[in-house]
Formats: C-alpha cells, sequence, structure tokens
C-alpha cells in the first residue's frame, strides 16, 4: 500500500471547496497530501494537479469527490483516468461513486465494469453540464423578451447633449469643456457624438 492522497477542485475562486475537503478528511486522507486547485473551468490551468501527478507513484490510492473533478468534458476525464490507473498505476476512489473504486475487482471483469461505469458517468456528467448551459441560454432569452435588461444601465443623453454636440462640430468647445457641460464623462461624450454622427450620415443615405 502506497501513500494516500486527496484532489480537490472549484471552478472559481467564489465556490466554496469545504464539501470536497469533508468528504476527504472523512476517509482519513492526510491533510498535508491534499492537493487543491481554484482556477477557471474555462482554461483548465491545474498547478496543483500537475504537481499531484508527478507525486503520485505505483499502489498510490487517490481520493476525489465526484469524477467530474478529474475533467471538464467526457474526453478529458476518460483521458486523465486512464493515466492515473494505466500510466501511474494508481489506485482511484471516487467517493460520490462507490462503484468507482478501482481497489476492487482487480481481475478482468472488475476492470471491464469500472470502465464501463467511468464511461456513462462521464457522459453524464458531461450533459449535465451542457444542459446547465442551455437552461442559462434560455433562461436569459426568456428574460429579455420579458423585457429583462442585461449589463451595465444605458447612460441616459443629456438633454442638452445636441445642443453641445453642434458647438464642438463647429469647434466654439472642447470635448473636454462639451463633456463638462453635459455632465458626463469624456469617454461617454465622444460615444455618444459618434453614434449621433452614424445616424446623421445614415439618414443622408
Amino acid at each position: 500500500m502506497g501513500n494516500i492522497y486527496g484532489y480537490v477542485r472549484v471552478s472559481t475562486r467564489e465556490q466554496n471547496e469545504d464539501r470536497q475537503l469533508i468528504a476527504l478528511d472523512e476517509v482519513s486522507v492526510p491533510k498535508e497530501n491534499i492537493y487543491m486547485d481554484k482556477q477557471s473551468g474555462r482554461d483548465f490551468n491545474r498547478p496543483m494537479y500537475r504537481r499531484l501527478l508527478k507525486k503520485l507513484k505505483r499502489d498510490d490510492l487517490l481520493y476525489i469527490k465526484s469524477i467530474d473533478r478529474l475533467g471538464r468534458n467526457y474526453d478529458e476525464i476518460l483521458e486523465q483516468w486512464r493515466i492515473l490507473t494505466k500510466e501511474r498505476k494508481v489506485d482511484i476512489v471516487v467517493l460520490d461513486m462507490p462503484l468507482l473504486d478501482t481497489r476492487r475487482g482487480r481481475d478482468l471483469m472488475g476492470t471491464f465494469l469500472s470502465d464501463i461505469v467511468l464511461q456513462v458517468l462521464s457522459f453524464v456528467a458531461e450533459n449535465e453540464r451542457k444542459n446547465i448551459r442551455q437552461r442559462q441560454k434560455e433562461g436569459i432569452e426568456a428574460a429579455k423578451l420579458r423585457g429583462v435588461q442585461f449589463g451595465r444601465p444605458k447612460t441616459p443623453v443629456p438633454e442638452n447633449f445636441e445642443q453641445v454636440y453642434r458647438r464642438w462640430i463647429s469647434k466654439e468647445v472642447s470635448g473636454e469643456e462639451a463633456a463638462k457641460i453635459c455632465r458626463i464623462t469624456m469617454s461617454t461624450f465622444y460615444r455618444l457624438a459618434n453614434k449621433l454622427k452614424g445616424q446623421e450620415n445614415q439618414e443622408r443615405i
């Protein structure tokens, strides 16, 4: 029997890792052997996981809370499972799924059943992420139809903007002076000026 390790991953720095840490503590994983990444799931840059891979050796035991801690999608999960079990020769225990415990059934049938369960769960995990993104997209679209505005609220156009804009065009005032008169920032003044100029050009066509 080798050393016991645990791996924790949360997809953003705002997520709470306590649930995973409690689960690892319950199976007596030494705190100094727990590797944790708090990284964006988008780029999957996981320095602690890479450090863990270098540390693992034959007959070590790795605990993870759920199968999707190993990868963002079906292919990545299967690839990391292959690296860990076939290349590193370590055992893996997925705490959320007792069937995924490579210490059990080391014969051909046990390995076969474990691989089948892994593939099914990986597929389910990836589909669930896709379904969540789809539900989010549909929710946003439905909210837009109800008139819900997303993003920063638009800056209202000052009542005196067009008058000041004409003075700026005729070079009576500078951009900085025009912005002060309208009580808006210079960047907002130029943005509104470009928008108005574009509308006027369109009307001339």
